[in-house]
């Protein structure tokens, strides 16, 4: 009697890691070297305001910077840290800043970002969530990190660019 030969399972498909990288202290070169190393195929910009007094950080810029290296744009503002909380981070209060985005995170229009990152995550797209600030521990993109990582599995990889 012949044996049953086992049709071997196709081996799951590995989901590309997530990215944060944060710009302060660094130039736009230096940014780009670190997203285009690391194979990223869209920045989200996760900046309530996508402005910056940094030259080549503003929005405009930032994704023609970002387009010439073939590496695709999308702002999502309601990830963002609503201006109270970035009153507090600025004034060094972070407790008051985590209480602050916590609350936001749970606001519909926050909730209706995460599940458009969720989406794009799961398309296997590599990406990159963009702020401020250097360290990612000290900034809201962390907690974004989290909400994501509450819902799905997903290996972070933070980026640090070069210092000016």
């Amino acid at each position: 009697m012949a044996k049953a030969v086992k049709k071997k399972k196709p081996a799951a498909k590995r989901a590309a890691p997530l990215f944060t990288i944060g710009y302060e202290q660094a130039t736009v070169p230096a940014a780009l070297r670190e997203l285009v190393r690391a194979k990223v195929d869209l920045l989200v910009d996760t900046r309530a305001v996508a402005a910056s007094r940094r030259p080549g950080f503003s929005k405009r810029v930032l994704a023609a910077s970002l387009d010439e290296h073939g590496i695709a744009y999308l702002h999502l503002q309601k990830l963002g840290t609503p201006a109270e909380g970035r009153e507090a981070a600025r004034a060094g209060k972070l407790d008051t800043l985590w209480r602050i985005y916590a609350k936001h995170l749970k606001t519909p229009e926050a909730q209706g970002a995460l599940e458009e990152l969720l989406a794009l995550i799961k398309s296997g797209k590599r990406i990159a969530l963009l702020c401020y600030c250097r360290d990612p521990r000290a900034c809201h993109r962390d907690r974004v990190v989290a909400a994501v990582q509450e819902r799905m599995r997903v290996k972070v990889e933070d980026l640090i660019p070069t210092l000016l």
